[in-house]
C-alpha cells in the first residue's frame, strides 16, 4: 500500500511535467505538509501533558527542525536529480539509502541483523538490478542528462537524507508517539518548504497556467504524500525502517505498470522477474526479526510491551527473584 502511494506520487509528477510543463517539487511537497500540520499538529495542539505541542517544542525544537531539513531536502534533492541525470542512475543510486540506513540503525537504534537480512537486502538490489536492466532494453533510458555527476551526486545526498529521516521516524514512532512525529514534520516542514519555495520557485509557480485539472493532479499528489507519511509510522513500529524501505522498492514497478497504458511504455518480462526478485528479498528479509544490542535498564518487565494486567503477573511470578530495593 505504501508503494502505491509513492507511485501515486510519481503518476501525477509526471503527468505535471510531460502534459502541463510543470516542474513544482517544492510546491507539492509543501502543500502536503500542509495537510500534515492542519491534521497532526493541530491535534498535538490539543493534548495534555508531555504530549502537548509546546511542551514538545520547548524540550526538542532544534532537534526536529534538523529533522524537517532533512526530510524536506531529501525529498527535493531527488526530485531535482532528475533534471541532470538518467533515470537508471536516479534508480539504482537511490539503494544507496539502504545500506545507510542499516548502518545507522545498527549505531542509533542498536539493531543487530542476521546473515539472512545481508542476504535479503543483497537478494532486493538484484531485483533493482533488473528492473534497471528491463528498463534500458525497454528503451526508457533516453535522456542522459545535463550533467550527470551533478545529479549523481544529489540522488547519493538526498539517499542519506531519507535514511537519516527513516531512522528519526523508527526511533520517534518506538520510544515516543507517531502523533509527535507526523505533528513535528508537519510544522517544520511546512515552514522549510514554504521558505524554500519562495526562493527557488516563485518565478515556476506564477508561470502555470491553472485550471480543474493541473488542480486536481496537485490535490492528488499531495492526498497520496498524506497517505505516505500517514501509514508509514503504522508499519515501522510493527516491522522496521529498513524493511520498509526494501519492501518500497516495488514503487518504481507499480509506476512502470501503470506506465504502460497512461504514458505508453514498451513491457519487457524482466519487470515481472525484478519484482518477483525484490518481494522474494522482502520476504525473506521479514522472515527472521532483528534483535536489538540495548541493554536492559531493569530486570523489570517494560509495561509498553506487556500491558498493565500482564506486569502484576510477572511481578508474582518473578516475585523470589528480585531483590527487594528493586521493588
Amino acid at each position: 500500500m505504501l508503494s502505491l502511494c509513492i507511485c501515486g506520487t510519481a503518476i501525477t509528477s509526471q503527468y505535471l511535467a510531460e502534459k502541463y510543463k510543470v516542474n513544482t517539487p517544492m510546491l507539492q511537497s509543501f502543500i502536503s505538509y500542509c495537510l500534515l500540520f492542519l491534521i497532526y499538529t493541530v491535534m498535538l495542539a490539543f493534548q495534555s501533558g508531555s504530549d502537548n505541542l509546546l511542551y514538545i517544542l520547548k524540550r526538542k525544537w532544534w532537534k526536529y527542525i534538523l529533522l524537517g531539513v532533512a526530510d524536506v531536502e531529501a525529498n527535493y534533492l531527488i526530485v531535482r536529480a532528475y533534471q541532470y541525470t538518467t533515470l537508471t542512475s536516479v534508480q539504482l543510486l537511490d539503494c544507496f539509502g539502504i545500506p545507510v540506513l542499516m548502518a545507522l540503525s545498527w549505531f542509533i537504534l542498536y539493531s543487530r541483523y542476521r546473515v539472512i537480512h545481508f542476504i535479503s537486502v543483497a537478494v532486493c538490489l538484484l531485483g533493482v538490478g533488473t528492473m534497471v536492466g528491463a528498463d534500458i532494453l525497454a528503451g526508457r533510458e533516453d535522456n542522459s542528462g545535463s550533467d550527470v555527476l551533478i545529479g549523481d551526486i544529489l540522488v547519493l545526498l538526498g539517499a542519506s537524507l531519507y535514511a537519516v529521516s527513516n531512522v528519526c521516524e523508527e526511533y520517534i514512532v518506538k520510544k515516543l508517539s507517531r502523533q509527535e512525529f507526523l505533528g513535528m514534520v508537519g510544522l517544520f516542514g511546512t515552514a522549510i518548504s514554504g521558505i524554500q519555495l519562495l526562493i527557488v520557485e516563485y518565478k515556476d509557480i506564477a508561470s502555470i497556467h491553472w485550471d480543474w485539472k493541473i488542480a486536481l493532479l496537485f490535490v492528488a499528489f499531495a492526498l497520496c504524500m498524506f497517505c505516505l507519511y500517514s501509514f508509514m509510522p503504522l508499519v515501522i513500529k510493527v516491522t522496521s525502517a529498513t524493511s520498509v524501505n526494501l519492501g518500497i522498492l516495488t514503487a518504481d514497478l507499480y509506476s512502470l505498470f501503470f506506465g504502460l497504458f497512461l504514458f505508453g511504455y514498451k513491457f519487457s518480462g524482466l519487470y515481472i522477474l525484478s519484482f518477483s526478485v525484490i518481494m522474494l528479498g522482502f520476504v525473506l528479509y521479514c522472515s527472521t526479526p532483528t534483535r536489538t544490542a540495548e541493554p536492559a535498564e531493569s530486570s523489570l518487565p517494560p509495561v509498553t510491551s506487556i500491558g498493565i494486567d500482564n506486569l502484576g503477573l510477572k511481578l508474582e511470578e518473578n516475585l523470589p527473584e528480585v531483590h527487594s530495593e528493586a521493588l
